[in-house]
């Protein structure tokens, strides 16, 4: 059915990062304070069956989509307007999908408990072939076209070579000098990386070349249009994907029947809250450990 067209005005939040010198970086690590709401533009149908673990723009109103869950994991390519999937891999029932981005003609994908990925051609989804990785374990991945950014569920970001598969850097995530752990789904837009914290509603917008949150997005009003996102163990929301050319963004959630796509707009002061309050169990006390070079 064609998207329902809604507006709300919803919540979004960016809380600045602490003024941090690290190694020697320049000036541009240390970043004002940015402050944004948004509008719910658009609701698009999600398969309620999919367990969102990575999610992708990938061009003419489609979206690529790679799910988890043993016995039912997939890489498929979604239209967006019907949700209706158009093509569809279905993975070894020994293996659950995990994070997903597209570097040229492929796609890169990941899987949980393992340190296995596969790639696959974006049109057909033949496999092209696996490759073993050195992050504690899968989670997602995003692309800025010449390196792949990694996550296993740990305060750290990898940066990838997209050839040899070998890490070519490690950043500590660090909020106000605290590790920020759990970091899941990814996506780059304009020059950041956005995290899914997992198990929460709040996405961090990561400097990837210091590691500094520089914001934060609380999304924990959609929780309330999505009927079937009541269970915070398992319907967390998972899946961020960006339109560059339309600039427009797409959030969803595991199993959630819903897609939104959103956008931001501008507003002065921050909320009432900690980040602890709101987005628990993802800040650490910091160690001081500096990113490896």
């Amino acid at each position: 059915m064609p998207p329902l067209l809604v507006r709300h005005s919803v919540l979004i939040f960016i809380i600045p990062a602490m003024l941090l010198t690290l190694l020697g970086l320049p000036p541009t690590a240390t970043l004002a304070t940015r402050f944004y709401s948004f509008d719910l533009m658009r609701e698009y149908p999600h398969d309620p069956e999919a367990f969102t673990e990575g999610l992708l723009y990938g061009g003419n109103d489609t979206l690529f989509e790679s799910t988890g869950l043993f016995g039912r994991s997939s890489v498929r390519k979604v239209d967006l307007q019907t949700g209706k999937v158009l093509v569809l891999h279905q993975m070894d029932e020994k293996m659950f999908g995990e994070g997903l981005t597209l570097l040229g003609d492929r796609l890169f994908q990941l899987t949980w408990l393992t340190n296995v990925g596969f790639t696959y051609d974006r049109h057909n989804f033949s496999k092209c072939g696996s490759f073993s990785h050195k992050m504690r374990d899968g989670w997602g991945l995003a692309t800025d076209g010449r390196v792949v950014f990694g996550s296993d569920g740990t305060s750290t970001l990898y940066q990838i070579d997209p050839e040899s598969h070998q890490v070519m850097r490690m950043v500590p995530v660090k909020y106000q000098d605290n590790d920020v752990r759990y970091l899941n789904e990814l996506e780059y837009i304009n020059g950041e990386v956005w995290a899914n914290a997992f198990k929460t509603d709040c996405i961090a917008i990561i400097s990837p070349d210091s590691g500094i949150v520089v914001g934060w997005v609380f999304l924990h009003e959609l929780r309330h249009h999505s009927p079937n996102s009541g269970n915070m163990a398992h319907d967390v929301l998972n899946g961020i994907a960006w339109d560059e050319d339309n600039h427009r963004l797409f959030v969803t959630g595991k199993l959630w029947p819903t897609l939104y796509e959103i956008k931001l707009r501008h507003i002065e002061g921050p909320p009432d809250g900690s980040i602890e309050q709101l987005c628990p169990r993802i800040i650490i006390p910091g160690s001081g450990n500096f990113p490896l070079l």
